[in-house]
């Protein structure tokens, strides 16, 4: 949503109320015509500026042709900022509120109008962009930090993850673990087993509402054994990620892969994840709540090895106006084979640092 704020800038020398003085002519505008009426005067029409050089010494527009900037946020926020101008999303008040004169057809006309300013189809739509579960992944490449919790028994694991997008359709990141376990005489506390990550995706489609990805992952054997931080083994994790749109604001991801220990001694693993959620927006473009269910699944690729199961029941909610920040909690409940696995309390907090400082838009 960066720079989003100036979708509807100030159209210099025209007022409201000439704009709705004709409801019937401004009923039969085109996506053209309204975007032509309230943004081309700053933006240009062809998105690109250049034709208000007294605003851009204040301010830098965005190119709407620059498609790793027009195509990373769905239409949704868009309309936020010409309907509720620049402070309904966190962003400059000079970005003049347009509710009042079109409705939100005539402002999706426009929006849609931007939208053909991206010739570039390689890139997904912001639309495909799910809220993150707790534990499966997410097929979208983002520009993300992320802080994740997790406890059980008296264990804690603080995993540090960032994300970062380059091109169309990548997407490489790195996590750093602090874990602190609880020992019999003591508690021991320091790095864990970084990983390293890389992401592409195969295909997507807003018509159809879906996308996937093929993501490969190592995690290096970089926390103390000895002291329980770390496995002491080399692990490569290929998967697939596939995200869909369901009606009336619901999504469905799934996700398949496989833990490849790089040592004798350690069975393979091969596990598959479902998260079926609901995106509810509180009021209109406010704070969005996201509960989500996910099924566990991991099977050792050994003899006689059973599937163990777990449910995740949990909740993510945007903290900022600008949507950037949000959190998620639940909790992991083992479904089977209790006897040597418990429940554990997952959070995180997550930045999509693209779209701005963690402090802004609050």
């Amino acid at each position: 949503m960066q720079r989003i704020v100036w979708l509807s800038c100030i159209a210099i020398g025209v007022s409201a109320p000439t704009l709705a003085a004709d409801e019937g002519q401004t009923a039969r505008r085109t996506g053209r015509e309204v975007y032509d009426t309230i943004c081309a005067s700053c933006h240009g029409p062809e998105g690109k500026g250049g034709v208000n050089l007294e605003l851009e010494k204040v301010i830098d527009l965005p190119d709407f042709s620059d498609c790793s900037f027009a195509n990373r946020e769905p239409d949704s926020d868009w309309l936020a900022v010409a309907h509720g101008g620049g402070p309904a999303r966190g962003f400059s008040p000079l970005m003049a509120p347009w509710g009042g004169t079109f409705d939100l057809d005539e402002l999706q006309m426009a929006v849609s109008h931007i939208r053909t300013f991206c010739s570039d189809d390689r890139w997904p739509r912001g639309e495909l962009n799910l809220p993150l579960a707790l534990v499966t992944g997410k097929a979208f490449p983002e520009d993300e930090a992320v802080v994740r919790v997790t406890t059980q028994s008296g264990n804690v694991v603080t995993r540090f993850v960032y994300e970062r997008r380059f091109g169309p359709t990548n997407q490489w990141e790195i996590a750093v673990p602090i874990t602190s376990v609880d020992r019999t005489s003591s508690r021991s506390t320091g790095l864990g087993d970084i990983a390293l990550g890389y992401k592409r995706v195969l295909t997507h489609s807003l018509q159809r509402g879906n996308i996937a990805s093929a993501s490969a992952e190592v995690r290096l054997p970089s926390g103390n054994e000895d002291k329980g931080l770390g496995g002491g083994v080399a692990v490569f994790e290929p998967f697939l990620t596939f995200g869909q749109m369901l009606p009336s604001e619901a999504f469905l991801q799934a996700q398949g892969g496989f833990e490849i220990p790089f040592k004798s001694g350690h069975d393979n693993e091969a596990f598959w994840r479902v998260a079926l959620g609901k995106s509810i927006e509180q009021g209109q473009f406010g704070r969005t709540w996201s509960p989500m269910l996910e099924l566990l699944a991991a099977r050792p690729l050994a003899s006689g090895a059973g599937i163990e199961w777990d449910v995740v029941p949990q909740v993510q909610v945007s903290l900022t106006r600008r949507q950037h920040v949000r959190f998620n909690a639940g909790v992991r409940v083992p479904v089977n084979a209790r006897d040597h696995r418990s429940t554990s309390v997952i959070m995180y907090l997550l930045w999509d640092w693209f779209d701005g400082g963690f402090l802004d838009g609050w």
